[in-house]
């Protein structure tokens, strides 16, 4: 098939396909299933009886539910359910959002996809540059490409070929502070931050998936006064984070202004299927990001919105965020960072500290270790991780070369949130691996 470039660019073979498909060929091979690998949010009983509880209150309501299957709403989203995501934010911490700074996307994976295409690219000479098409604050830089600035690697594989052209995204390494003899934590390395005139946005995840990472209250006011400075969004992705699913272990105080895009989502609350990505953001923001569903998917998916929505009003998607769904990760954490010192002893092994989201970020500090040759070999054993090569994206367009910074071989990522037993024993066969690597 002759493809065209936006066709050869999303065809082509990417981190996020082949870890998809991973996913799916092991589900289906024989033999017992180690699945480390994915994003998947473990099952939780007590919030499964919430989400079976709501579905019979909307089919008991036999309004709601033909309503909410057998209509479109807005390409903003369900008016009702932006007024509760604005009454909880206003509530929770006194933000001056109202639903006109609320949207919704199929999904957050929809929505960064709309913004990094909106915020960089090439720049149209006769339009000017993008930014101030949308209304937002702007440099002046001439016309030509803009990219998103991570301000440190890694960073989320989702986001790495979501630019429809070419070189969307620059970062730079990071700062590495050790804590103990086995437990690191990256840091922004503001001394070498560069934001140059082909800046469009700044965007972090907060947790950082894939390394658990959570940015500091300090961290965030810095990158936001840089953006403000710059005249640049600041980007924040909160699929795990406050107010909801709230899978932190750490101080984290939530952060908005009208300079600040932030992205949430019920995936992680344990409605993944419902694809429902929520925005809030400046008007400007929301009717650009609801133009794009219009064209590309006339609207969104409204099961999430009728189930979620009321808990908003009520605070009871707060509380069971935080009574019920991070105890229960911070006890998965704990107990795969035990089974990691059990049989990691001996080996060149750090983690990173694990303040939120359901990953851990595991690095083999050694140069016989390069984590895709383990990746593969692990594969062979029905054990599934994720490579770290493929979250270090952005590097090669900064201005220092990286080729020689063998970390981004050695890191791996893993996702404690599956069985205890199970995470256990595939500890064990990737400790066996790497013990044979090193032999």
């Amino acid at each position: 098939m002759n493809w065209s470039d936006f066709g050869h660019k999303l065809t082509a073979r990417s981190g996020i396909l082949e870890l998809m498909d991973d996913l799916g060929k092991a589900m289906q091979s024989p033999g017992k299933k180690f699945m480390l690998g994915g994003g998947n949010p473990g099952s939780i009983p007590p919030v499964n009886q919430v989400w079976r509880r709501r579905m019979q209150e909307i089919l008991a309501n036999g309004d709601e539910f033909e309503r909410g299957l057998g209509n479109y709403d807005t390409p903003q989203g369900k008016y009702r359910f932006l007024e509760s995501m604005a009454g909880l934010l206003q509530r929770e911490y006194g933000w001056n959002v109202g639903p006109e700074n609320i949207g919704v996307t199929n999904g957050s994976q929809s929505a960064f996809f709309i913004l990094f295409n909106l915020l960089s690219g090439q720049l149209d000479a006769e339009r000017g540059q993008g930014v101030s098409n949308l209304a937002l604050p702007s440099h002046d830089t001439a016309i030509g490409h803009n990219k998103i600035l991570l301000p440190f690697t890694p960073e989320y594989i989702g986001y790495a070929d979501q630019g429809i052209g070419e070189d969307h995204f620059v970062s730079q390494r990071p700062v590495i502070s050790m804590h103990g003899q086995h437990e690191f934590k990256y840091q922004v390395d503001f001394s070498s931050l560069d934001i140059s005139g082909d800046i469009g946005a700044i965007c972090v995840s907060r947790p950082t998936n894939p390394t658990g990472n959570v940015l500091t209250d300090h961290e965030v006011h810095s990158l936001d006064a840089l953006a403000r400075k710059n005249g640049i969004p600041l980007m924040i992705d909160n699929a795990y984070g406050t107010p909801f699913p709230d899978i932190v272990f750490t101080k984290a105080t939530p952060i908005w202004n009208s300079n600040i895009i932030l992205g949430l989502s019920l995936s992680k609350l344990g409605l993944p299927s419902t694809r429902t990505g929520i925005l809030v953001a400046r008007p400007e923001v929301i009717d650009a990001v609801s133009a794009v569903n219009a064209i590309t998917s006339l609207s969104n998916g409204t099961l999430g919105q009728l189930i979620t929505g009321p808990m908003l009003d009520s605070g009871e998607l707060l509380n069971l965020s935080r009574e019920v769904i991070q105890p229960f990760y911070r006890e998965r954490s704990q107990l795969a960072l035990h089974a990691m010192k059990k049989h990691f002893d001996g080996l060149p092994w750090k983690v990173h500290r694990s303040e939120g989201a359901l990953f851990l970020w595991v690095w083999f500090d050694h140069p016989d270790i390069d984590t895709f040759t383990l990746y593969q070999r692990l594969k062979e054993r029905n054990v599934i991780i994720v490579p770290g090569k493929y979250f270090f994206y952005g590097l090669d367009n900064a201005s220092r070369a990286h080729d020689d910074w063998p970390h981004r071989n050695q890191c791996f990522r893993m996702n404690f949130a599956g069985d205890p037993d199970m995470i256990d024993q595939a500890l064990g066969i990737i400790a066996d691996e790497v013990t044979s690597m090193l032999s």
